[in-house]
């Protein structure tokens, strides 16, 4: 049986962190857990088509792009797929309606992609797909901002509901 010296396990492990450090810094280059990027921008894009900013700020504001990619790391695991594929096929129909990746368009012309039965490579599977983002953004954006999204309890603010003080964090 081999015994490692104090020497060689400090530099052992010193190897093993510093490979891990630099393995992980150019993995790729997103601000996201799950989410690439460009998956990040489009999805940004599509949850502020559902929540758009007016007197109080949109969806984009209140992270509900943050929340969903959290969540996609735990409880909407199965969903990773979905999302995955709904994104890409999101940007491949808004590469083919207006030459741009569906967040580059103008909002009007989102709103008109979304609205205009553009989507037939998004059919079928793209209405569910539709259905659960629907739905993910709505829990991001009036959720409890703990989890994620609502930042400063924008939504809270909105309809009149009181912030509850969260104990043990400095604001």
């Amino acid at each position: 049986m081999s015994h490692f010296g104090r020497r060689q396990f400090v530099q052992l492990a010193g190897t093993a962190t510093a490979a891990g450090v630099l393995g992980s810094c150019g993995r790729r280059d997103s601000q996201w857990r799950f989410l690439t990027a460009r998956e990040g921008r489009t999805l940004e894009a599509l949850c502020e088509q559902i929540v758009p900013a007016d007197q109080t700020p949109g969806a984009a504001w209140a992270g509900v792009v943050n929340y969903i990619d959290r969540q996609l790391m735990g409880p909407f695991r199965k969903q990773r797929q979905a999302y995955r594929s709904g994104l890409a096929a999101l940007d491949q129909a808004a590469q083919q309606f207006g030459g741009k990746p569906f967040a580059a368009l103008e909002p009007a012309r989102q709103t008109a992609l979304l609205a205009g039965g553009h989507l037939s490579n998004v059919e079928g599977e793209g209405r569910r797909f539709f259905s659960m983002v629907i739905a993910h953004t709505m829990q991001g954006y009036y959720g409890d901002p703990r989890h994620g999204g609502n930042r400063e309890a924008a939504s809270w603010r909105m309809l009149g509901v009181p912030v509850i003080p969260i104990r043990g964090r400095a604001r």
